[in-house]
């Protein structure tokens, strides 16, 4: 899977659990302070990419998890 790809999925599942236009989210896009998000959200948010992408994300990870570029780089990486 591309980065493209990673990331058109995980903007897909933000859309989900947030109100947000697709246009406005990048790589640089902060979850919590641009987007809103709340740990509920997040917890949501990383529980269904880990089903999507068939891969467990550790606790440790979760704290360092920022930005959707986070997260993409993660996917990327280990999926």
């Amino acid at each position: 899977m591309t980065r493209k790809q990673i990331f058109d999925k995980v903007v897909e599942y933000i859309q989900g659990q947030l109100p947000v236009d697709a246009a406005k989210i990048g790589d640089n896009t902060r979850l919590v302070e641009d987007l809103g998000a709340d740990s509920a959200n997040l917890m949501m948010l990383i529980m269904d990419l880990e089903g999507e992408f068939n891969l467990t994300v550790e606790d440790d990870v979760l704290a360092s998890i920022k930005t959707v570029g986070d997260i993409v780089n993660y996917l990327e990486q280990h999926a």
